[in-house]
């Protein structure tokens, strides 16, 4: 072969394997930025929902609102990776993955690492698989092992307002950690057995608007809120499932939702009030704590609905009081000694 001709021959395989080393970095790269981005970005389904609730009244749709309570119901703030499609024919106790939609504030390293976290958290709870803090440590570079109680701090406190549970170390010697309902509902807030995500969160956001409605909310109320949450009935949501169902059956069956017909309604029409098991598991106060929280504030700054927070507070403990005060005097009575006649 002509020396010329391997001249070029050796130059063009030169050139040849520039460009793919090139295209290889590239490729890394690109790999690298779509999991930053991946951490931080969101779907056009989930982002925050508003929704201003009214001061306490009658279950009247036409009622104007003293003061408003803007609750975020991030409840769909964890994103379905698939399309709305693939979502409906999807069973909400199937195996799925998620993306975490972006923090409010300025994206920061702390911020990302949270993110990461929080869908780690999410998905061990969703495939009820124990939390250990040594798999935690992996989803952080051990290079910032030292902010770890931060980040830890920043995922839990955000699943806290979003789905209403806690984040709670189950097993000391293991540091094993688990996400625990703020309600006892069944099956530490899934409802029904299966795998699948709590429905604390949306239980929640219904107790709140039916406090905050007067204590009782229409029907047409309570799925007009739920329609700010992209909650629809009849249509399969990807972590309720069918939310009439859930609303109107299981959540009723369970107690913690009463659903009655309107007196004297014809048509007939129905409304909603906190079920037994509410009052005996949660209160206004806690719900009101819980409302303030997602909107970064405290209860007192609802004046009127903290108000009947406190009076509600002060009749629980008359009501705890009563029958330990009549105890204590049915033993005094039995200790004081018969009179001899």
């Amino acid at each position: 072969m002509p020396r010329s001709h391997k001249s070029k021959l050796h130059a063009g395989e030169k050139r040849l394997k520039a460009r793919r080393e090139t295209q290889s970095c590239g490729g890394a790269q690109v790999t690298a930025a779509a999991e930053e981005e991946s951490a931080t970005s969101s779907s056009p389904q989930c982002g925050g929902i508003t929704q201003s609730l009214p001061a306490t009244g009658s279950c009247s749709t036409t009622q104007e609102p003293q003061r408003a309570l803007t609750t975020t119901t991030t409840s769909v703030g964890i994103s379905y990776t698939r399309s709305d499609e693939a979502s409906n024919g999807q069973d909400e106790d199937g195996v799925c993955a998620y993306e975490v939609p972006p923090f409010t504030e300025r994206s920061d390293f702390l911020t990302r690492k949270a993110g990461l976290l929080e869908q780690f958290l999410l998905y061990k709870y969703k495939m009820k698989q124990p939390i250990l803090k040594e798999d935690m440590l992996k989803i952080i570079h051990q290079n910032h092992h030292d902010r770890f109680a931060e980040i830890l701090k920043r995922a839990s406190e955000r699943i806290e307002i979003i789905f209403a549970v806690d984040l709670k170390e189950v097993d000391s010697t293991r540091q094993c950690y688990d996400l625990v309902s703020k309600l006892k509902l069944p099956n530490n807030g899934r409802v029904r057995g299966g795998r699948g995500l709590p429905k604390t969160g949306l239980l929640m956001n219904l107790l709140g608007m039916i406090f905050m409605k007067g204590n009782c909310a229409t029907e047409e109320d309570i799925w007009k809120f739920l329609s700010m949450m992209r909650v629809y009935a009849g249509r399969k949501h990807f972590i309720y499932g069918e939310p009439r169902k859930l609303i109107t059956k299981d959540l009723v069956r369970l107690k913690y939702l009463e659903y009655r017909q309107v007196p004297d309604s014809d048509p007939p029409r129905y409304e909603f009030l906190w079920g037994p098991k509410a009052h005996i598991e949660t209160s206004k106060m806690k719900v009101l704590e819980f409302l303030a929280k997602v909107n970064e504030t405290v209860p007192s700054a609802f004046p009127i609905y903290y108000e009947e927070a406190l009076r509600d507070e002060e009749e629980r403990q008359r009501q705890i009081l009563n029958p330990l005060s009549q105890a204590r005097d049915r033993t005094l009575n039995l200790m004081v000694p018969s009179r001899i006649h």
